[in-house]
């Protein structure tokens, strides 16, 4: 309804005209001097009803992360874009990429892939940085690995073959150094004096973050720790477009010479373990084609390329420097360009169909085949292993009494730069 006012002119007083329509006069029903009047509705017409305020709705804060972790990622980084690695300029003949527009478009038509890689390593680095405070030595090996699994199913949002668990998680001990995780019954306890590798894997849409740590809690292996990273920082900073594997490796090399170790009373060398390597990463496979050696003289000349994906990663040891198979095992992975391949036994074509579902090529472990319900499945996996459509990994050990350690990232070899996509504050 318009409404127009008059100006008041002398003693008038201000008049109201309403569309022409009659307006009806009330007065107060209290006899108090000097009340106003007041003009009521519109004859046949009620008073306009106030006009509720729209309550602005409250931006929810970023949900932080709970200990033990159990809050999906994608709930604290709410526009589901996910944190960028460490990022490292090429260099000498490589450095025009840093600054190329025809590299920075091709990394935009990646940059669906690149933010899957990302979420997975930010799963990564939250379920580590509890992991890294919780575990302590009284802790038994099933506690600690499953520990890990349940955050990182947790924080991924674990989704079949969408989203989940990586490989199994590794938490060999001493002069074990990789591929030990324990099968149900495992009543191994971590002691005080162990020197634990920690290594586990987080993917989205097959896109595998490889990340892996070594803790001690007696201060005397604190070189053997220290000796692993710097060897697998040295890896990196070499690592680049156009590198070839054995610069690598002789990088890394070059950082174990330097170190030893005085453990009671006794000194060691601190050897890199010359059959253990880094290694290429493809969707849905943890071990692509290349190695990436961590010793000189490797003769490997072949070169890195753009695009690429890769887990550097070092294992050295008080011990001879070679780890041969040992004890019972634990991982397993359907062979990833296995041929077909006729299945006699029963059991064998029931359990390569769960394999299929859950894992697909993927790395597993008994455990998970416990999880899912299995039951009465070892002949049916050995039938598996021998006829080659299931590769068994067992644990990889040097000599007994030695003490090894590792660390372990995954890199991505950008058009415009090298990424450490699983760096954080901790490694």
């Amino acid at each position: 309804m318009a409404i127009e006012m008059q100006q008041a002119t002398g003693k008038d007083a201000p008049k109201e005209k309403i569309d022409d329509k009659s307006v009806v006069a009330t007065e107060d029903k209290h006899d108090s001097a000097g009340e106003e009047e007041t003009v009521a509705a519109t004859a046949g017409e009620s008073a306009p009803a106030k006009k509720k305020k729209n309550k602005k709705k409250k931006k929810k804060a970023p949900k932080t992360q709970t200990e033990p972790p159990t809050i999906p990622v994608s709930q604290i980084y709410t526009n589901k874009v996910y944190p960028e690695g460490e990022t490292h300029e090429y260099l000498d003949d490589n450095h025009y990429r840093t600054t190329s527009e025809e590299k920075r478009a091709e990394e935009r038509l990646k940059a669906d892939d690149y933010n899957d890689l990302r979420r997975a390593a930010e799963v990564h680095r939250q379920v580590r940085a509890y992991a890294r405070k919780a575990i302590q030595p009284g802790m038994t090996m099933i506690e600690i690995a499953e520990l890990i699994e349940n955050g990182t199913r947790a924080l991924v949002e674990e989704n079949g073959l969408e989203a989940g668990i990586g490989f199994p998680t590794g938490v060999s001990l001493n002069h074990c150094a990789a591929h030990y995780t324990p099968n149900a019954g495992d009543k191994t306890v971590l002691a005080y004096d162990d020197v634990l590798k920690v290594d586990f894997g987080v993917h989205v849409n097959g896109r595998i973050v490889d990340s892996a740590f070594t803790m001690n809690f007696n201060p005397k292996f604190d070189k053997l720790v220290e000796a692993a990273r710097e060897a697998t920082y040295a890896g990196i900073k070499e690592a680049g477009i156009d590198v070839r594997l054995c610069d690598i490796g002789a990088a890394v090399h070059e950082v174990y010479d330097s170190y030893e170790i005085e453990l009671d009373g006794k000194t060691y060398d601190i050897k890199p373990i010359r059959n253990l390597n880094g290694h290429t990463i493809e969707p849905y496979r943890i071990h692509a084609g290349k190695s990436v050696p961590i010793i000189r003289n490797s003769g490997d000349e072949t070169k890195l390329e753009e695009g690429e994906q890769l887990a550097i990663e070092t294992f050295c040891s008080t011990g001879r420097g070679y780890v041969v198979e040992e004890g019972e095992c634990s991982h397993y992975a359907k062979s990833f360009d296995s041929p077909y391949v006729p299945l006699r036994l029963p059991r064998a074509k029931s359990l390569l169909s769960t394999i299929n579902k859950h894992f697909g090529t993927l790395p597993f472990c008994r455990r998970y085949l416990d999880r899912i319900g299995e039951e009465k499945y070892l002949m049916g996996l050995r039938n598996l292993v021998s006829a080659g459509v299931v590769t068994a990994y067992p644990p990889l050990c040097d000599t007994k009494g030695s003490y090894t350690a590792q660390l372990e990232h995954t890199i991505l070899l950008r058009p415009t730069c090298k990424e450490i996509v699983s760096k954080g504050d901790d490694y």
